[in-house]
């Protein structure tokens, strides 16, 4: 006789009567029980592990004692899987069907103590399957009962339960208002139309030690209680509640509690909040906006998000990758944003002249004038035109790819690459799409560079480098023997992208012919 391990399953969709003495999960344990006793001739014996779910629902996969298990199923712990009925298991179709290929694997099986099923032949598996989708149908149209219910009673503007909200309480199950908690809605509201800022009402309202709502819940746990946060605040301000509304799918109704605020307020209201976000969104509050916030992904399809370094007077913008949570920094991408930014604009303004659209009413200029105007336009007034325009821009291994409109009615590939510019690893865009600013690390050491030799030719003491060593004068006399052309090209900005102040001092093979210093320095 062989031994058959069996472990009982229960589970029960809701708590309620789960603190009595005698609840629902143990008068299915105690009908398996018995039923496993029924075959101990056959060598049934039961586990001692309890795999009880309560308050959870059959809809999905994610409860803690059905994953328990079936990880104990895999590790060949249990041998047969005994519940009272089908649907204490599972209600969905796809779920069973992952249930029972992970019993196959493990050569167990399952056993209904109410309903006669064996999962080992096919004729006992369509019945399974055909009793599974009577469950699947009762859940749907239980759902759907439900949902109906709950849009006729919204659009009757019944309250149908949740956390109250602040300025309210409940009585008859209805909201009725807190007399105390409507006085600090009320000042919420007025502060919030006065200030226009929800940062600005965060702090004011600490300061105060104005607090969240303290909610207790029947385990005895209490929320609450605490400060404002933005977010806890924003959603307050756009609750229509306190107009003595109900909001059902974006639509508002009528609602049986009494108004706190007017209608008039709140929708003044939420004109603020508006503007304050369509304001955001073009960086007109921040202090730094960044042109491609938003709009710009890197080769994986993450978001690149703008940041920001100072150097003493010296600010650097770069866009880095965007992390999710618990993610390797290792393949994070970081490039510097002014060539990017000025090679988006300047795609954007060619393909504003080359596919000049018909002016629509109230236009106040062409597209070609826009183009024109647009490089001289504020950050937050171009990311207005491009996010008018729907553009994005993604970094790729050889190219920057800049999209115009949702479906790519318009796409520029700019060819670039990386290259080391001292410790940083530099993109370059290859066909001078942008002309970049003169290094003024490069300027700087040109003009010390000249003054040194000025000042070594004619044994005068020059200020600017009279505090510098021999060795260091010597290497800018070096420079100052560079070609004519190398030194337009740097004060132009034009030098090859791994020509740094670093490098060109170090050089310590610079030749003097021209020719050989272009090809030391890149210029080839």
């Amino acid at each position: 006789m062989t031994l058959k391990r069996c472990a009982i399953y229960t589970r029960k969709s809701t708590e309620e009567g789960l603190e009595q003495a005698f609840n629902s999960l143990d008068a299915q344990r105690e009908a398996c029980a018995a039923y496993i006793l029924s075959q101990a001739h056959e060598g049934w014996e039961q586990v001692k592990e309890h795999y009880d779910d309560g308050g959870w629902s059959g809809g999905n996969m994610d409860r803690p004692a059905l994953k328990q298990l079936l990880s104990d199923i895999a590790a060949g712990k249990v041998d047969v899987i005994v519940v009272y009925k089908v649907d204490r298991l599972t209600r969905s179709l796809a779920d069973f069907a992952r249930i029972v290929d992970t019993l196959d694997k493990a050569g167990a099986s399952f056993v209904s103590v109410t309903q006669a099923f064996n999962t080992t032949n096919s004729m006992g598996r369509l019945t399974l399957n055909v009793l599974l989708s009577f469950a699947q149908f009762e859940r749907e149209v239980t759902s759907e009962r439900i949902r109906d219910k709950v849009a006729a009673s919204k659009k009757k503007g019944m309250w149908m339960g949740g956390p109250v909200p602040l300025g309210y309480k409940l009585g008859d199950r209805k909201l009725l208002i807190d007399d105390n908690e409507a006085e600090s809605i009320r000042s919420i509201f007025q502060r919030y139309r006065e200030l226009r800022s929800v940062t600005k009402l965060v702090d004011e309202l600490a300061k105060q030690n104005v607090r969240t709502k303290v909610r207790q819940y029947g385990n005895g746990r209490t929320v609450g209680g605490v400060h404002f946060g933005r977010g806890s605040l924003s959603q307050l301000l756009q609750n229509p509640i306190y107009s003595g509304r109900v909001s059902y799918r974006g639509t508002l109704h009528d609602g049986e509690h009494e108004a706190i605020i007017s209608a008039e307020e709140w929708y003044e209201v939420q004109q603020i909040l508006a503007e304050n976000r369509h304001d955001r969104k073009l960086g007109k509050q921040s202090r730094y906006p960044s042109l491609l916030t938003g709009m710009i992904i890197d080769p994986d399809g993450r978001p690149m998000t703008p940041v920001s370094t100072h150097q003493g007077s010296r600010r650097h913008r770069y866009y880095v990758t965007r992390l999710a949570p618990g993610e390797t920094k290792t393949p994070a991408w970081r490039v510097a944003a002014g060539e990017i930014d000025r090679a988006v604009l300047k795609s954007i303004g060619d393909w504003l002249r080359s596919h000049e659209r018909a002016c629509e009413p109230g236009q106040l200029v062409s597209d070609r004038e826009l183009a024109d105007e647009l490089p001289r336009f504020s950050v937050p007034e171009q990311r207005k035109v491009l996010l008018e325009l729907r553009v994005s821009a993604q970094l790729e291994a050889t190219n920057l790819r800049i999209t115009i409109g949702d479906n790519a009615q318009a796409s520029v590939s700019l060819p670039l690459r990386m290259v080391h510019r001292g410790n940083e690893l530099k993109l370059v865009l290859e066909n001078g799409t942008s002309k970049a600013a003169p290094d003024p690390v490069l300027v700087k050491l040109l003009a010390l560079a000249m003054s040194a030799r000025k000042s070594l030719g004619s044994r005068e003491v020059d200020p600017l480098t009279s505090h510098y060593s021999k060795r260091h004068l010597w290497q800018l006399l070096r420079i100052s023997f560079l070609a004519p052309d190398i030194i337009s090209a740097i004060m132009d900005g034009e030098q090859p992208p791994s020509l740094t102040g670093r490098r060109l001092l170090r050089v310590t093979d610079l030749p003097l012919d021209w020719a050989g210093q272009r090809r030391v320095l890149g210029f080839n």
